[in-house]
């Protein structure tokens, strides 16, 4: 019986196939509206398109469907992938042409409409021999191809037409060859100047650098404008310096254990593995230069991917709204690239998250590349104990992403799969992961020694040739490069680092000025924390009537009409009663209207967590959505991007940081349904909006809205943790010799009042710099009568208050005890006080932190002293005393007491959880907080 050989074929493929450009699929792109901005994304294709005599002669050659099919979904199965020959190609029986009938070699078929090879002569005609050669070719050498999982037909048939009809293209020519074989000789210098460095080279896996060097040019043809890349540290320092333009001077001056920033700066900086860079690259017969920027990433491996996509995102629609051409669509002019190792890609919840962001309204960046950097380890860790899938790449699957695995010893396929790559993402804007299988020549880094727990991988990584050399000898042998050539390339790089090295001791930093759509921004050396950030009340009141207007037609809900836009209308006519959603509305609509542009996201923020906000309508008949504050109100207005995400913190947390890093004149929110859910986009938090600033110096004026109050709902739900965000502030804790200056890395406030949140989200547009904001956010008192404001309290010439005073302390001087609160116990507080006798009250003085950092020092002293008769500073909080804001803020209130009188806490007792679950001991703590803030009185 006749089988097909699997052996590996010849890297040059089999010479049956030809390019067949005007066979290729060439679909007609249709648009959907992105709901809050109405740029042009491009639809997913419905059907595949097969005329009915190639639908006729699929049936008369069914056999040879199955065959064909086989080789697309399983022949990844028997390709020759593995650079360290650990991983044997099998045979797979699928592949087999016996299987399904076909037995003799001469056979020819009618292969039209099932296979989109080019014969000799021209026809659609060939012998079962050809078939079978040219599938084995295609779909079993170097490069593997996963996409027959993707649900859409036209994306399947498009990718299996562009594969087969490319496969025997010659491959990179000449000129670009020779550019491959210049870019893979880095390390091989820095091994030898630094070889006791933890650098994380990128030995072992040379070819990334040339996947990106060929999709840099990809784009760049294509007149893609920007190219954003978020990768870990391993290559990091190859890729900028062959690929960015990076200073070799200024990498060896970090490298001698100097700043990346000038003396006197104002920044900590950070390792070697997190520098980032913005490079201009040009490439011949391109479109243009191509930006490409690298952002700076920490540890934490995948937590940089939905920094990219918010980045690139917001970046996207910068672009957008400047194109003049009419038919740009979302993704045409930038693409988004993100390098992952092996072991995390499959091991990091992020990465998933970012997947499920990919496809989403108001997250599509029109389609990431992927490449996954697979060195087979994962620092010690081999993979069949890294994941619980066949391939790291598996994960992709869960958002139908195609996957082309290739062997990183071949540079050529390297190429040719970043071309599929970009092609696929081009024509159906959505997420593609390229499998690049290499390998890791030293260990986790160049200290460590990998043969201690992978001798076997080891022996044979120690015994073969590296990629460079690997490359440079087929070069040679393909008249690509002489030897003389290769020889002067190697020295004249190798030189030119050394004279780099050597300049290194005399290199100076530059300074880093803002630019762009930053130039206007400052950095700040003091906090700005009061500034009048009043508006007009006529303002105020079209604002407010704008914001529940919706055409004629659009039918609102019955109890929204009753319990929302009317009194929000009967409020703003009045001038008072202005609940926390309608002063919300007022600061997003003033901002509006001065050309800021909001994005405003989280789980249910339309319709707000508490059924409050209604940013978002919803016709009930036709289902059609309304944001009444996007009504056009002249050509400079803003533009509010209302965004209900998916249950996900991590992903879409960082997305809205890589936002607000993109432009300040966006104000960026996230909401958490409850300010306990940011606990799992922690590792953001620490890493990019806590200390962002200090270690790169780059502005994010990011606000975080997190509902947070004790009421009586348990242990979940109940804190927003304020004192995690404080234990990250770099504040001073005394300021009274009047030396210290409070510039924080971010603000953290827990505003009791509408007018307050009013000024607060205001207050972050209209300072000159952007400072990360942590609102404490309202959940009862929300709708609370005692808990509005007038419009007047939001007029011309009214700031955010630091602290607020106690109005309802008369006689200032009969004070003897003062109570410090934060937050909604100032309602409990304020309620108890009025219920004792008045001579009792008459001695209690109530006065409210707004924002705990940078702590209001000379607020709070010069509030403190109205009351010169005081015995006793009390500070009162609900939360447990491990909790809340007593650990912090207890030191710097005994710096304004300077010994004068005591300071007592009022609280609940320390406890592993936020509050207890039991409902009788919940009220009955919350009695004792309030008896204990008033005993002896």
């Amino acid at each position: 019986m006749w089988r097909l050989s699997l052996r590996a074929p010849a890297c040059s493929g089999s010479g049956l196939l030809r390019a067949a450009g005007a066979a290729r699929i060439g679909a007609v792109r249709r648009y959907h509206e992105d709901v809050a901005y109405g740029y042009r994304v491009p639809r997913k294709h419905e059907h595949a398109d097969y005329s009915p005599e190639q639908l006729r002669n699929r049936q008369r050659h069914a056999a040879l469907v199955c065959l064909v099919g086989a080789y697309r979904s399983i022949g990844h199965r028997a390709t020759d992938l593995d650079p360290l020959k650990l991983q044997t190609r099998q045979a797979v029986p699928e592949l087999d042409p016996a299987r399904y009938g076909i037995v003799d070699p001469g056979e020819s078929f009618d292969i039209d409409g099932i296979l989109s090879i080019a014969t000799k002569d021209g026809s659609t005609t060939a012998t079962a021999a050809e078939i079978c050669q040219a599938l084995s070719d295609t779909y079993c050498g170097h490069l593997a191809f996963e996409f027959e999982h993707i649900p859409e037909a036209a994306e399947r048939k498009w990718l299996a037409d562009y594969i087969e009809s490319t496969s025997g293209e010659r491959g990179p020519d000449a000129a670009r060859r020779r550019r491959f074989f210049e870019l893979l000789v880095f390390d091989a210098f820095m091994q030898k100047k630094f070889g006791q460095v933890k650098r994380y080279g990128l030995e072992g896996a040379e070819s990334a650098i040339v996947a990106l060097d060929e999709l840099f040019a990809l784009c760049s043809d294509a007149g893609v404008a920007e190219a954003v890349i978020g990768m870990p540290h391993r290559g990091r320092l190859n890729i900028l310096v062959d690929l960015l333009k990076y200073p070799p001077r200024a990498l060896f001056h970090k490298l001698a254990g100097h700043s990346e920033f000038p003396a006197g700066t104002a920044a900590s900086g950070d390792v070697l593995s997190h520098i980032s860079s913005t490079s201009h690259l040009s490439y011949a017969g391109g479109g243009g230069d191509l930006k490409v920027t690298m952002l700076p990433n920490p540890s934490h491996l995948e937590a940089v991917n939905p920094v990219v996509t918010g980045y690139g995102r917001a970046k996207q629609m910068y672009l957008y709204d400047h194109n003049t051409d009419p038919g740009c669509a979302l993704g045409d002019r930038l693409v988004g690239i993100q390098i992952h190792g092996d072991a995390a890609f499959s091991g990091q919840g992020v990465v998933m998250e970012t997947l499920g962001l990919s496809n989403l309204p108001h997250f599509s960046l029109g389609g990431s590349i992927h490449i996954i950097v697979n060195n087979q380890i994962g620092f010690t860790t081999p993979m069949t104990n890294a994941r619980s899938t066949f391939y790291t790449s598996d994960i992709g699957k869960m958002v139908n992403a195609p996957v082309i695995h290739v062997n990183g010893d071949y540079p050529d396929e390297v190429a040719r799969a970043m071309r599929i790559a970009f092609e696929f993402r081009k024509m159906f804007r959505k997420d593609v992961i390229v499998d690049l299988i290499t390998f890791r020549r030293w260990g986790h880094n160049e200290l460590d020694e990998p043969s201690l727990t992978q001798p076997r991988m080891y022996n044979i990584i120690r015994a073969r040739e590296s990629v460079p050399r690997l490359y440079e000898r087929r070069a040679l042998e393909d008249g690509v490069v002489s030897e003389a050539a290769a020889k002067e390339a190697r020295a004249a790089f190798g030189q030119y680092l050394e004279d780099e090295l050597a300049a290194c001791s005399s290199y100076v930093p530059p300074g880093r000025q803002l630019a762009g759509k930053w130039a206007g921004m400052t950095t700040p050396t003091e906090a700005v924390t009061q500034m009048d950030t009043g508006v007009a009340e006529d303002t105020l009141r079209e604002v407010g009537a704008q914001s529940v207007a919706v055409d004629p037609g659009f039918k609102v809900h019955s109890r929204l009409a009753k319990r929302h836009i009317q009194p929000r209308l009967k409020q703003l006519e009045e001038g008072r009663g202005i609940d926390w959603a309608t002063a919300e509305a007022l600061a997003f609509g003033s901002l509006l209207r001065e050309g800021y542009n909001i994005r405003l996201c989280g789980q249910d923020v339309g319709r707000g967590t508490f059924s409050q906000r209604h940013a978002m309508l919803v016709c009930q008949e036709t289902e059609n959505v309304c944001v009444p504050l996007n009504s056009p109100r002249g050509q400079h207005q803003g533009k509010l991007e209302v965004v209900n995400s998916n249950l996900s913190e991590l992903a879409v947390l960082g997305f809205e940081y890589g936002v607000s890093i993109q432009s300040p004149n966006t104000l960026p929110i996230w909401e958490a349904q409850f300010g306990d859910f940011f606990n799992t986009a922690q590792v953001i938090i620490d890493t990019y909006i806590a200390s962002g600033e200090t270690k790169w110096l780059l502005q994010s004026g990011l606000v975080m809205l997190l509902p947070h109050g004790y009421d009586g709902t348990g242990p979940e739900h109940s804190s927003a943790r304020i004192e995690r965000f404080l234990q990250l502030c770099d504040t001073p804790m005394d300021l009274s010799d009047g030396s210290a200056v409070q510039n924080p890395n971010m603000h953290v406030a827990v505003p009791t009042t509408p007018a307050q949140i009013f000024h607060l989200l205001r207050r972050q547009m209209k300072r000159p710099y952007r400072k990360p904001l942590v609102v404490a956010g309202p959940k009862t008192i929300l709708r609370l009568a005692a808990a509005t404001s007038a419009l007047s309290d939001m007029g011309p010439g009214t700031s955010f208050a630091p602290v607020l005073p106690d109005a309802d302390a008369a006689s200032p001087g009969q004070v003897r005890r003062i109570l410090l609160v934060a937050g909604k116990l100032y309602y409990d507080l304020a309620r108890a006080r009025a219920e004792l006798d008045a001579a009792a009250a008459a001695q209690v003085a109530i006065v409210r932190v707004e924002e705990l950092c940078p702590f209001p020092h000379r607020e709070l002293a010069r509030e403190m002293a109205r009351f010169p008769g005081a015995t006793e500073v009390v500070w009162c909080q609900e939360e447990t005393m491990n909790a809340g804001a007593y650990a912090f803020v207890q030191p710097r209130i005994q710096s304004i007491l300077a010994g004068a009188m005591p300071l007592r806490y009022v609280g609940r007792g320390p406890l592993a959880a936020p509050v207890t679950g039991v409902s009788s001991v919940y009220k009955a703590e919350q009695a004792q907080i309030i008896r204990r803030a008033f005993e002896g009185m």
